[in-house]
């Protein structure tokens, strides 16, 4: 993946704020009109996603433009951490609308009723996964490019209503063709049981969601891939200092802070050893992108092997 400067991630990030928004703006239009027309369980939990998805959006954007915020004297590492508070909020909100409509389901399998106007929820929901779907490709496209959670989070969120839009047509179509056939009683259960079927399919990746949101919040470290680039950083200098130490990292959005420690020979200048860690700092960034490297120095103790025996230092 190619690199991108910092005003180049801020903008792929409102981009995908900006058509997130709009989308669901769109989608809420005709999905609320359709609500209130058909009378179904599944388009009523399709139109209570897109609701949570439009606040979410609304959400997104000003945070987004919080997010990158440069870290000031009451936030000393910046706003990142707004990502996962976006992330967990969807997460939590998608768990409690699966949940309700499992239980209204469950009422209605007891209780069956006909669905009205089913042609047009079929159409409502064809129009849905096609925006759905659409907007998911461009939002995953601008979250990988810009290393945004709550942006990678937000196309999940897309392409798992294109799934559910995509669901509900396919159920409108078999409760059509059922009544068609003169089995009418048996269209009855049609809806109930696809709403729990498409609220089982929110609410397991939604709890991913949420979990990862809080594990990060939590100040976990960053992935794997971007902690070996540190080490392949530091090994590139290997001639340059005696020892690191004490690797913590942490990540706030797309932002990274890594700090280590650096052992260096006792008889270097402050700005000759300044010069090496800067170098080292320098280097860790570039291998690791959105990344802020905070090294502490230290003076060698002169008590390794090699000066034991009587060597010389190989590092003066």
């Amino acid at each position: 993946m190619p690199t991108h400067g910092h005003i180049d991630r801020q903008e792929y990030v409102m981009r995908a704020a900006f058509v997130s928004l709009w989308c669901n703006v769109v989608l809420f239009t005709f999905k609320g009109a359709a609500f209130l027309i058909v009378q179904s369980l599944a388009i009523a939990t399709d139109f209570a996603i897109t609701v949570v998805g439009l606040s979410v959006s609304l959400i997104l954007y000003y945070s987004m433009k919080l997010a990158n915020r440069p870290a000031d004297i009451m936030h000393n590492y910046g706003y990142g951490k707004i990502e996962h508070v976006c992330e967990a909020i969807e997460g939590i909100v998608l768990i409690g609308i699966a949940l309700a409509m499992i239980g209204q389901s469950a009422k209605s399998l007891m209780h069956p009723s006909h669905v009205t106007n089913p042609w047009l929820g079929l159409a409502s929901s064809t129009l849905s996964f096609t925006l759905n779907f659409g907007g998911a490709y461009y939002i995953l496209k601008m979250g990988k490019i810009s290393g945004s959670p709550a942006v990678r989070a937000e196309g999940i969120h897309y392409m798992l209503e294109g799934f559910i839009s995509s669901a509900i047509a396919a159920a409108f179509v078999i409760s059509m063709m059922l009544v068609s056939a003169g089995k009418g009683n048996a269209a009855l259960y049609v809806d109930p049981t696809v709403t729990i079927l498409v609220s089982i399919a929110i609410a397991i990746p939604s709890f991913g969601i949420a979990k990862g949101a809080f594990f990060k919040l939590l100040d976990a470290s960053i992935e794997e891939p971007s902690k070996m680039d540190v080490v392949v950083a530091l090994a590139h200098n290997a001639d340059l200092f005696c020892n690191f130490s004490d690797i913590r990292t942490r990540g706030a959005g797309h932002k990274k802070f890594i700090d280590l420690k650096l052992t260096l020979p006792a008889q270097l200048s402050f700005a000759a050893a300044n010069k090496i860690a800067r170098k080292v700092e320098n280097d860790i960034m570039s291998a690791v992108p959105d990344s802020e490297v905070f090294i502490k120095m230290e003076a060698c103790l002169r008590d390794c092997a090699v000066l034991k025996d009587g060597g010389a230092c190989p590092f003066v």
